[in-house]
């Protein structure tokens, strides 16, 4: 009965229109080879291009900087190639007017009747900054300033959960109303954004920021920090480096 009804729009449903008027997330549809086949408005200002049809038949690599294009379709080719979905991947983007943003990407892949992948759809959407005067912030605001001020040793979820007097189920709802993220997903969130001012700001070594950070395997650092923000942290210190 769907597949009747949707077959009998014209034009076809791609959700284009809708995206469009979604500032905070970033649209697509692409082929099996990662080219952009639908993107909505949000994309297109965010590449830095002039119009839709400066993205479509292209690929992340042909329109994004590196090294975020070639991050992008590698998750691109992970997803067609084994069909399997990446949901809610925390990722930091670069805008082209230097601004840096945190946002949720997720990737599905598209399959035709065969059951064979054909493309895949996806969204990014930015995180929300938190408005600390609901009930829900003050509700986890003892757990959430304890976990900012131990970034170098960070509690479990379970000592959070405690500290809020919540069950885990039930902080990890008031997080996601709060920052849009699980509480595990904020607290990786939390541990790079002190990384990143600790490699801008400073001239300690990457092990030492690891440890800063969190992390007693600079190798598990340097991974999920390249995972987060495209960059290893050397080669992002050198990109995003402050001048005086």
């Amino acid at each position: 009965m769907l597949a009747e009804f949707l077959s009998q729009i014209v034009p076809p449903l791609t959700g284009e229109e809708l995206f469009d008027h979604l500032a905070d997330v970033v649209y697509f549809i692409k082929d099996a080879q990662g080219a952009y086949l639908v993107v909505n408005q949000t994309l297109v200002t965010r590449c830095g291009v002039a119009d839709k049809q400066a993205l479509l038949g292209r690929t992340p690599v042909e329109v994004l900087r590196p090294p975020l294009g070639q991050q992008f379709a590698e998750q691109d080719q992970h997803v067609l190639r084994t069909g399997t979905p990446l949901i809610g991947q925390l990722e930091l983007h670069i805008h082209p007017t230097g601004h840096v943003g945190w946002c949720l990407t997720t990737k599905l892949p598209l399959r035709n009747r065969h059951k064979r992948v054909i493309g895949l759809v996806g969204v990014s959407q930015d995180l929300r900054l938190p408005d600390v005067q609901t009930a829900e912030y003050r509700q986890v605001a003892a757990a959430i300033e304890f976990a900012e001020k131990q970034i170098d040793a960070p509690p479990s979820v379970s000592q959070l959960a405690s500290l809020a007097r919540m069950s885990r189920y039930q902080l990890d709802r008031r997080m996601r109303l709060i920052f849009g993220l699980t509480t595990g997903q904020w607290l990786v969130k939390i541990r790079l954004d002190a990384a990143q001012r600790l490699l801008r700001d400073t001239d300690l070594s990457i092990a030492a920021i690891a440890q800063e950070a969190g992390y007693g395997d600079q190798s598990a650092f340097t991974r999920q920090f390249r995972q987060a923000t495209g960059l290893p942290p050397g080669e992002y210190r050198t990109a995003h480096r402050r001048t005086p």
